[in-house]
């Protein structure tokens, strides 16, 4: 999402930033004419259908669809949000994000030093950890080796009210630095003392590795909580963050599949056993943002649970979390484990191969989805047919439109015998009006013109003549010259991200992607000739309009006037639109 960030200064990152330059130092690139193409990285090919274009500062690939600006590119290639797609490019340009406060666009506060103080804190952590025999003890009783503790950057909490506060928090500021980032608690007097004490430390880290919370297990079943993380903070929110996924991307760099399960010493004993593709939810249920960041890192998600009522509770929830992301592409599947059994224990049990048979096993989500909806139900009864239909309709509704929604509603109406009639959920992105701009008409050459040289937008005099056709997308091709005629010099990229959070925005992205036939010269006479068509088109639904009206005498005085103003102007020739 987009935030804060002002839209001014992402057409000043689109203007500073190349488009080949960052795709470049990430994929190799070969000139071709005025393009330069590649083997697309999002998907596997032997000849090259990956294009990026200087001109439009765009890229496309089609074989396989994806297209987008660079800051598209970062989000899909370096699996990053729209705002830290954002930071990375600001960075390489001597840029500071801004946020829009009020009226103005203020900057973000810095949180450089709340960053280095986590990461220092880390650092103590790790040092206390070969400091400590117990802490040793219960590392090699659950199989850690010392590459695994490196990695993880594990670490121990020794016993005592103030061994962070003493060893980090010497000044004021360090102090306050302390309680913003949760790592200080207070007691009822109002005094200060350490959150995690005796417990193995697990910091959590973000999409670029910087040390945001932490995560603490006890050594023994006889202290409570089992684990404790840290409390929400201005770096940390538990719904969106995954443990481990940092690692998962430095050990895969074409992620395929990623295992979701419940526990840090799950995830650990997973990489430990040559499988680095697991993370974990950070003692909250899989939430419609973990399901988001899920996808983005790689095609399938394998969810991994308990087998019993709190394992598939859990699942339940995760299913509910991923059904509106399942676009075509999109794969989740379910494993549930036996009893009494966790992925740490069956790992050391059965091996890596073991394991990966299992995941291999998974069940994918369709079956989980009817088999859960339908255990309780007679399935031999009309009644209990029309039950699973009643219960799986609102659900299937949240799947984004594509193939994968149309085979679920046929296996629906295969289960059940009922028609699906999916109606659309208002909270799903699949319920949004599909956008008019894609209708093959005069208006879609417009606009896709008009994506290629926006320049053209100078030409066009206000008040638009073309306003009056009763056409779908005319309001947004005027938009489009709108915001093309206020900022001289925009490139086609900087003025597609100004619809990045409308329902426009795929539609005028695939526009973008369809290469315009012709010189820029040709490419301009077919803008202005496709101006001046809607224009007559305007007119005669006007003059058809009116001359129906007057069949049934019901014209005033103006509308008989206008009328005959428009069947003379009929025979007469008509000139270019408007243009300076």
């Amino acid at each position: 999402m987009r935030g804060l960030i002002p839209d001014s200064f992402i057409d000043e990152l689109l203007a500073r930033v190349d488009i080949v330059d960052v795709i470049e130092r990430r994929v190799p690139l070969k000139k071709a004419g005025r393009e330069w193409t590649a083997c697309c990285p999002f998907h596997n090919e032997r000849s090259p259908s990956f294009y990026v274009s200087p001109a439009k500062q765009f890229f496309h690939c089609f074989g396989c669809g994806v297209h987008g600006s660079v800051i598209k590119f970062l989000m899909d290639y370096d699996r990053l949000e729209f705002p830290d797609a954002v930071e990375e490019l600001a960075q390489t340009v001597g840029l500071t994000v801004p946020r829009e406060g009020g009226r103005e666009a203020v900057p973000r506060e810095d949180k450089t030093d709340l960053y280095a103080l986590l990461d220092s804190a880390a650092g103590w952590y790790e040092g206390e950890l070969p400091r400590h025999a117990d802490a040793q003890a219960y590392c090699k009783k659950r199989g850690l080796d010392a590459e695994t503790i490196k990695r993880f950057r594990l670490g121990w909490a020794p016993a005592g009210y103030d061994g962070v506060i003493k060893s980090l928090g010497n000044t004021p500021r360090r102090m306050e630095l302390l309680n913003e980032a949760g790592m200080v608690a207070s007691n009822e007097k109002g005094n200060k003392y350490d959150r995690f004490r005796e417990r193995l430390m697990f910091p959590i880290l973000d999409r670029r590795g910087r040390v945001i919370a932490f995560g603490g297990r006890v050594l023994s079943s006889e202290q409570s909580p089992k684990y404790l993380n840290s409390p929400e903070t201005p770096l940390f929110h538990k719904g969106r963050e995954l443990f481990a996924l940092w690692q998962v991307k430095q050990a895969n760099a074409n992620l395929l599949r990623i295992v979701v399960v419940e526990g840090y010493m799950d995830v650990i004993a997973l990489h430990q056993a040559g499988l680095p593709i697991a993370v974990a939810t950070l003692g909250t249920a899989t939430t419609p943002e973990h399901t988001e960041v899920l996808f983005r890192a790689a095609p399938d998600v394998v969810f991994c649970f308990d087998g019993d009522r709190a394992g598939r509770a859990a699942a339940w929830k995760a299913l509910e979390s991923a059904l509106p992301r399942l676009r075509d592409g999109r794969q989740a599947y379910f494993l549930f484990l036996p009893d009494g059994e966790d992925p740490d224990s069956l790992v050391r049990k059965e091996g890596k191969d073991g394991f990966e048979q299992r995941i291999k096993q998974a069940m994918p989500l369709s079956d989980y989805f009817f088999n859960e909806l339908s255990h309780d139900v007679d399935m031999a009864s009309l009644d209990g047919r029309a039950r699973l239909a009643e219960r799986a309709r609102p659900l299937l509704a949240k799947l984004p439109d594509g193939a994968f929604r149309d085979l679920m509603a046929q296996e629906l109406e295969k289960r059940s015998g009922a028609r699906a009639m999916l109606q659309a959920d208002p909270t799903s992105h699949r319920a949004v009006q599909r956008p008019t701009a894609v209708q093959r008409s005069l208006v879609r050459s417009a606009i896709s013109l008009l994506l290629a040289q926006p320049g053209l937008a100078d030409q066009v005099e206000k008040p638009y003549r073309f306003l009056r056709l009763d056409k779908p997308g005319v309001e947004l091709l005027a938009e489009l010259l709108d915001l093309a005629r206020a900022r001289p010099g925009i490139n086609p990229a900087m003025l597609v991200e100004h619809f990045a959070e409308r329902t426009e925005y795929p539609s005028l992205q695939k526009l973008m992607a369809a290469a315009a036939v012709g010189e820029p010269e040709a490419q301009a006479a077919e803008f202005f000739d496709a101006l001046q068509r809607m224009e007559d088109q305007a007119i005669t639904q006007r003059r058809d309009a009116l001359t129906a009206k007057s069949r049934e005498g019901a014209l005033d005085s103006a509308e008989k006037s206008e009328l005959r103003e428009l069947l003379a102007a009929r025979a007469q020739p008509a000139g270019m639109p408007g243009r300076t």
